[in-house]
Formats: structure tokens, sequence, C-alpha cells
């Protein structure tokens, strides 16, 4: 694993500040103070820095917060999953540093878990309740990207947004949905019961909302494998086969973390851009495609999910495609998603490879267009730039006549906070 446990110096921008003392300058901070620290002690006894691509803690549930990189991007995908984008509403520069304080403080107590402050006769519980009397971890990560939008003149940042950060604007096949679409700010919540995530989106509202305002969220779960491998989406197929080794260092560093030196500023080393589409599926219309052509459309066999060149229902789906021999498409077909996604060709391995984590929603039912039915697409990479051309390749696929891309965005994940001292963004605001 990726430099796991190891410690991250420090690069004194506390300089011996008690953290409690800078969280109380703003009124939205709402008590956080006493429950952050609380959290943050509760989570790692010796002080050491772990870093958030380790294990889990299979005894408590508890996936590290702390870490050179933050928790639910490498993370293995648990079952269920949250994606929040905010404005944020924060009056300045010093207000805006409270704020990301105050997401860090709330992030360390909710996945660490525990007991919170118990309120005085006479005032309000600062918990919600909805797990009871203490808060258990359940396997629950916040991750936190920045959009475009935070990088614009309110808060004298433009000269540090991330080199390829933009808005994200329609794809050919596109119908997004303004309200449902891009934001300053990303919070992503996944967990492995769905109550745990409704208590900590509850608690990050009830302590940051002088601060930032809802924009759009949207609920998602990754399906059990059936009848193994990796889970399958609605349309059928297994999803999110083709990824990086997340154990491989050296693979990650290529690929989905950035890293110092390079055109990005110099405190994004260690986070990765972050893309989420929401796209609907025609579920109807899908299944009136027989399974061949559906093999087709997507380039593998639907059952086992292994490339087109293997016939049995028991192959894995771990096997490679193999293109080399099929130049003209006759087995595995050119505008199939998985040979536009990646054609393996010299031309395209700098653009072919992402961190795929993705979840499938269902929201209410729709009058019009029926169940609404799709596919939260979350991808992580390097360089945005590399999702971009591997989009617009997809541009041509034979799968467009079945989805309708609606929302999403683009963000900047985070770098990791790395100790107990350090808080989300601090690079950028120092």
């Amino acid at each position: 694993m990726t430099d796991a446990g190891r410690r991250v110096p420090q690069d004194g921008a506390h300089r011996g500040e008690c953290p409690a003392s800078v969280f109380a300058r703003r009124s939205f901070l709402q008590g956080t103070v006493a429950a952050g620290v609380a959290g943050a002690v509760g989570l790692l006894d010796d002080g050491a820095i772990v870093d958030t691509v380790g294990d889990r803690n299979a005894r408590t549930g508890v996936i590290p917060f702390h870490g050179y990189y933050q928790a639910g991007i490498a993370t293995p995908p648990q079952p269920i999953g949250t994606f929040a984008s905010f404005d944020v509403t924060a009056a300045g520069r010093d207000e805006l540093t409270d704020l990301f304080r105050t997401l860090t403080a709330r992030a360390r107590f909710l996945t660490g878990g525990g007991t919170p402050p118990k309120p005085s006769p006479d005032s309000a519980s600062p918990d919600n309740g909805i797990l009871g009397a203490s808060v258990v971890p359940d396997d629950l990560t916040v991750t936190v990207g920045l959009g475009a939008g935070l990088f614009d003149d309110r808060y004298g940042l433009g000269a540090r947004k991330p080199a390829q950060l933009i808005t994200m604007t329609p794809f050919l096949h596109d119908d997004l949905n303004p309200a449902l679409s891009q934001g300053d700010l990303l919070i992503q919540l996944c967990a492995g019961h769905r109550d745990t995530l409704v208590h900590a989106m509850l608690d990050i509202l009830a302590h940051t909302g002088g601060a930032m305002k809802l924009r759009w969220h949207i609920d998602g779960q990754r399906n059990p494998p059936r009848p193994v491998g990796t889970p399958r989406d609605w349309f059928g197929f297994k999803d999110g086969i083709s990824n990086p080794d997340t154990t491989n260092a050296i693979k990650m560093n290529q690929e989905v973390w950035v890293q110092p030196g390079t055109t990005e500023p110099a405190w994004s080393a260690g986070g990765t851009y972050q893309v989420l589409r929401l796209v609907h599926f025609d579920i109807e219309k899908w299944q009136r495609v027989p399974v061949a052509q559906q093999e087709r459309i997507f380039g593998r066999r639907k059952a086992s999910g292994a490339p087109m060149y293997a016939v049995s229902d028991d192959a894995p789906d771990s096997l490679d495609p193999i293109y080399t021999n099929d130049p003209q498409g006759l087995i595995t077909p050119l505008d199939s998603h998985v040979r536009l996604a990646n054609p393996q060709t010299p031309e395209t391995a700098a653009t072919s490879s992402i961190l795929r984590r993705s979840y499938d929603y269902n929201r209410t039912v729709n009058e019009r267009d029926g169940l609404d039915l799709g596919h939260l697409f979350c991808c992580f990479q390097r360089e945005l730039d590399t999702y971009i051309a591997m989009q617009t390749r997809l541009e041509g696929e034979a799968l467009v006549p079945y989805i309708s891309p609606r929302g999403g965005g683009y963000f900047f994940a985070l770098p990791g906070v790395r100790d107990p001292q350090d808080y989300y963004a601090r690079g950028l605001l120092a």
C-alpha cells in the first residue's frame, strides 16, 4: 500500500496556535470545537499520521481520516454514497478558512465515532440522535473537492487555482441541468449504511449553514456482485472493471495523485481531479435491445463481464480486452463503450486510465420518464484533460441513444488532512 502509516512533516502553519481559539472566530461554528478536537484525539492514540490509502480497522469500522491523501478516493468503495454540492456564502477569506476548519472538525469526529458532548438541561442537543447515543464510524469517509467557482474574485484565490480546473461544459449529447451541475464545493460521503450518511450530512449542514448553501445532492448505492466479481449497474453490466491498482504507488502517482514540482500549484500535491456525472438510463428502451446487441454496444459479455472474445458465462471479468488482432472491430466493435474509452493505441495511451469509483442512483418516479434510474459516474485522475479526452472519444459511442447525462461537475479533491493540527485546504488558504 502507498506510504501507509508514514509521518508527514508539518509546515509550521499553526506555529503553536491553539486550534480551538481559531475555530471560535465565527458564529456558524456552533460548538464544533469540543466535538472536533475530541474526535481528533480519539482517532489516533499515538498521534501518528496514518495514510488514508491504508486498510480500515475491521474491529472498529474506522477508515483513518488523517493522511497524505483524502480517504474516499483510493479507499475500496463502500456500499452507500451521497454527493452534495454547495455554493459557498462565506463573507470573506477569514470566514472561508473557518468553514474549512469546521468541516475538518466535523469530519474528524464523524469518521472516528464516539459520544457527542452532552447538552445542558436547557439547551438543544448538538447531535441529531439518528445513530443513537454514540456515533458509530461505519466505514464513513468524507471527501472534499473544490469547484472552479471558488476561485473567482470573492476570496482572492484565482492565482492558486489548479491548472486544469474548469467548469463542466456539455459534451455533444449532454442535457445538463444547471440545478444539478457544478458548485463551489463538493462533499462526497460514503459509508456502510444510509442512516450513517443522513446523520453525517445533517451534522455538517447544522454546523456550516452560515458559510455554505446546498446547491444539489444525490444519493447512490453500489449493488453487490452478482454472482461474483464486480458490481452491476442498472443496465445489468459489470461496471468499473478496468481500474489502476490502488496499492501500486508508482501507478497511482502516475495516473491519480497530483505530484509536486509540476505545473500545478504547490499546495495541490496529494490532491486529484474529480469528475462527477449524473447519467440517466433509458431502461425501457434498453430492455428492448437483444442481449447480443447490448454486448456489442458495451464491448463486454453481459453475464460474465469478460471481453467479447470470451464466450463462456464463467469467464472471469478480470480478463483484458485484446484489440491488436481485431483492427476492424469484428469482435469488439470500434464504437463500443469499452473500446472508445481505451482504444489501446499509442495515440490514446496517455488519456485512457482513470480511477473509477461510481455509484448507481434511483430517484423518485418521474411522470414523463417513468423511473429515474441512472449512474453516478465518479472518477479521479491526475489530469482533468485525461477525462475530457476520453469523454470526447465517447461522443460517438453506440451507447448514446440509451443514456442522458443530466448533471455533475468538475472538482479538485483536496490533499489529505495530515495531522490533528491540519485542516482542509490549509495549503491553499495559508
